[in-house]
């Protein structure tokens, strides 16, 4: 299971650097946005993704600030959820409700910001 993982994220990552998702027809449109003119949480994070691949931060974050600041975030995270059975006390420290409720409020603070004031 972690080798499959590992070749499906290699194969995405080659995929993110070698195409750009802003002019190649493979990579989905929002459908959030489509619908509703309005920009989801979510909008811009593939352009972001391929300017980060190519060292390009300060587009990576025009395209999707909350995005840059989740990946450490995640960096943290994953493994942490790897391991939960192995340290469950670390896991419970890491996933509490606090975090949930953190991450609740950061995305929708986001969604509401980049619509409302253009963030």
């Amino acid at each position: 299971m972690p080798i499959a993982a590992a070749i499906i994220l290699a194969v995405a990552v080659g995929a993110y650097f070698m195409l750009d998702p802003s002019t190649s027809p493979i990579f989905p449109k929002c459908p959030f946005k489509v619908l509703t003119g309005l920009k989801c949480p979510g909008c811009g994070s593939q352009r972001a993704i391929h300017a980060l691949l190519h060292g390009d931060v300060a587009a990576a974050w025009r395209f999707n600030a909350l995005m840059v600041v989740s990946l450490p975030v995640l960096a943290v995270m994953i493994p942490v959820q790897c391991m939960r059975r192995k340290r469950p006390q670390l896991y419970m420290k890491v996933f509490c409700s606090a975090t949930i409720w953190g991450t609740f409020v950061a995305v929708m603070a986001w969604w509401i910001g980049r619509n409302v004031w253009g963030w």
